[in-house]
């Protein structure tokens, strides 16, 4: 499991580089800030909404070998963003990295299902901090990069990713005993039990709420700060730090949780506490925000190992699709909604917009309050 953490971590790495490749390529290439939009839009597509299509693929003809290619894809395409010549080549790279992001996610989730053993919970949460660690680590690898050698020094990004990969082929043997054997009828168990297919689809509501609400905080807190509680730039990113680095912990924290109290109460749970959080945090000066903000991070972010595995869960024969759907599309779909609540908060004002963000989590509360307690095998 510490490989496959590892392994989203070196990944997600060049998801968050993305962001912090954008000024200077505005800067030194002079691409427009639509054009600047335009490559954050097709590194969404293309990591996010192309993951269930690996899922497809994943179940129907396992690929192991897709984790380490994955991983090198998504080093090497950020890697070469930065030397290509014209515009065209890098949103190329951009794509070519998106896709090894798409390509590593469900193989690899599926293999943290066959790991986990019982613990499912527990181990997906342990998955899935290696990605937002990654993501968090993005940006403050890339920065330095850039900084001291130029646009070129994003080649240094292919160094991580060539090592991962080599790791996680050495490490494939040892992963592949973890695979469930065949049946008499020569298919899997995994793959004989029944699906449910209409509680999957309201956990995907869910998820969709769940990202609404992240990439919505993502990307008004800082100005939150800056504009309605009068700080520095600096501290409202200080507290987005604080917000994403608390997800993280949430993450270790909920998996087991999930274990021991059952998914469903867990993620009820998570949107049940979100909109007083949230409306506290409104209510509240710079500091007592920050830590309310923390609390907000934790329970967002705490539960994407558990939606994954809840998703695998309803449908035990395509285990990578519902991995790629939970982990890809339905976040994919859900930073959608972050132009959509810009566009409120250039009519409305940021306090409006974040109050419309406390609300979000009612509609999550009321689909996981539908969600069967256990799951019928």
């Amino acid at each position: 499991m510490s490989v496959l953490s590892a392994g989203h971590l070196f990944t997600d790495l060049n998801q968050g580089a993305v962001a912090a490749l954008l000024p200077f390529l505005v800067a030194e290439r002079g691409i427009s800030l639509a054009a600047a939009g335009a490559l954050v839009l097709a590194a969404t597509v293309s990591s996010s909404v192309v993951q269930p299509l690996f899922g497809v693929f994943s179940d129907n003809r396992p690929l192991a070998a897709l984790m380490p290619l994955g991983v090198l894809f998504a080093g090497t395409g950020m890697a070469l963003a930065g030397v290509a010549p014209t515009y065209p080549l890098i949103l190329l790279s951009v794509v070519v990295s998106g896709i090894g992001v798409a390509a590593f996610h469900p193989e690899a989730a599926r293999f943290a299902n066959y790991v986990s053993g019982s613990r499912r919970a527990r181990g997906m949460s342990f998955f899935s901090v290696g990605g937002n660690a990654g993501f968090a680590l993005g940006p403050a690898l890339t920065t330095p990069f850039v900084l001291a050698f130029g646009l070129p020094g994003t080649l240094f990004l292919a160094l991580p990713a060539t090592m991962m990969a080599a790791v996680l082929f050495v490490e494939m043997p040892r992963l592949l005993a973890f695979s469930p054997g065949e049946t008499e009828n020569g298919g899997t168990e995994l793959a004989e039990a029944p699906e449910h297919w209409s509680p999957f689809a309201r956990m995907v509501g869910i998820v969709t709420v769940r990202s609404f609400v992240y990439f919505g905080l993502v990307a008004f807190v800082a100005s939150y700060y800056e504009r309605v509680l009068g700080t520095s730039p600096a501290f409202g990113n200080a507290a987005l730090t604080v917000m994403l680095s608390a997800g993280a912990v949430g993450t270790l924290i909920m998996g087991p949780l999930a274990d021991r109290f059952g998914r469903r109460a867990v993620v009820a749970a998570s949107m049940l506490l979100l909109p007083p959080l949230i409306y506290g945090f409104t209510l509240s000066g710079p500091v007592l925000g920050m830590a309310l903000l923390a609390l907000v991070g934790a329970v967002t972010v705490g539960t994407f190992g558990v939606t994954v595995v809840m998703g695998q869960e309803y449908l035990p024969g395509r285990i990578g699709l519902a991995a790629g759907i939970t982990m890809g599309l339905s976040i994919g779909l859900g930073g959608l909604g972050a132009p959509l609540l810009g566009l409120l908060a250039d009519n409305a004002g940021l306090s409006v917009t974040m109050l419309v963000i406390a609300a979000l989590p009612v509609v999550g509360l009321i689909l996981a309050l539908t969600l069967p307690r256990r799951v019928r095998t």
